[in-house]
């Protein structure tokens, strides 16, 4: 029985994946962190409230043998360019330290789709460069995760992803072959794949594409 850590729990994605970890045989203890609590009690569940630039101080709180990352952010809600680097860069890379210096054993990540350390976009570049950092922790595996627009409810809904969706749901008949990873995908999908990829114990580093997720959508 092992344990798992999860950041991000409230998110679009952490919200559906905090329920399946809860459930899973696999974990006997499931760790929650972030600056809040989430309003779940269950016996397997440990939460540590702590901002999250301040995690090397609840170091020894967050041992576990997978990770899950699930932080992120955009620009109009971050309000800057440094604040959204925070989230999505420096956060998830400290997260992904803290971890491996205790021996954590698989890092799964969230990213995004065209993300590209070398991107004019500010957003992808930042999402690239996360990528090549958290590459280079010691983790026996890291997964990470490129879905195109998310679908699902979110805390704080977002108006151009509520406009997007409705466009590409549209458009989804026609989002066939190398259009595949333009189709939406939701956050419980990709929530549902990143514990099969935890379950599969695999080692190296596997990046798992948009028409990857939307595929294993479309089969469930």
């Amino acid at each position: 029985m092992k344990t798992a850590l999860l950041a991000g729990a409230t998110g679009l994605i952490g919200a559906q994946l905090l329920p399946l970890l809860l459930q899973s045989e696999r974990y006997a203890k499931v760790i929650v962190v972030g600056r809040r609590a989430v309003p779940v009690i269950h016996p397997k569940l440990v939460q540590v409230t702590t901002e999250l630039d301040k995690l090397e101080d609840v170091r020894l709180k967050l041992i576990a043998d997978d990770v899950y990352c699930c932080l992120g952010t955009t620009m109009k809600q971050a309000g800057s360019k440094e604040a959204f680097f925070k989230v999505d860069f420096l956060y998830v890379v400290q997260l992904a330290a803290v971890a491996a210096s205790n021996f954590a054993s698989q890092l799964l990540v969230v990213s995004s789709m065209g993300a590209d350390a070398e991107s004019r976009i500010y957003y992808s570049r930042v999402k690239g460069e996360m990528e090549a950092a958290v590459r280079q922790t010691p983790f026996r595996a890291i997964h990470i995760f490129r879905p195109s627009l998310l679908l699902g409810e979110r805390e704080h809904p977002r108006l151009g992803e509520r406009i997007g969706a409705v466009v590409l749901k549209a458009l989804a008949p026609l989002l066939r072959g190398p259009l595949l990873k333009y189709r939406p995908v939701t956050g419980a999908a990709v929530a549902a794949a990143m514990l099969k990829a935890a379950q599969d114990d695999g080692g190296g580093v596997r990046v798992h594409e948009s028409a990857e997720l939307t595929q294993a959508q479309l089969s469930s």
